[in-house]
């Protein structure tokens, strides 16, 4: 969904600046993103749980 979220910068922790994900639709705390993550991105995301729904996937040939 594009737009589903917001990002925030959030300074509380001050040798890591970070953004705090929302909801943009409700402001929800969703997780943070750092930038000391991985290529290509250098993003890594700290996402909690509970804003996380997680769908099996169809077998395959089944629709």
């Amino acid at each position: 969904m594009p737009d589903a979220v917001t990002e925030v910068p959030d300074y509380s922790v001050l040798f890591m600046p970070h953004s705090e994900v929302r909801c943009r639709r409700c402001q929800g705390h969703l997780g943070h993103v750092f930038d000391d993550g991985p290529v290509p991105t250098g993003l890594r995301y700290c996402m909690n749980g509970p804003a996380l729904v997680f769908a099996e996937e169809p077998a395959a040939g089944k629709p």
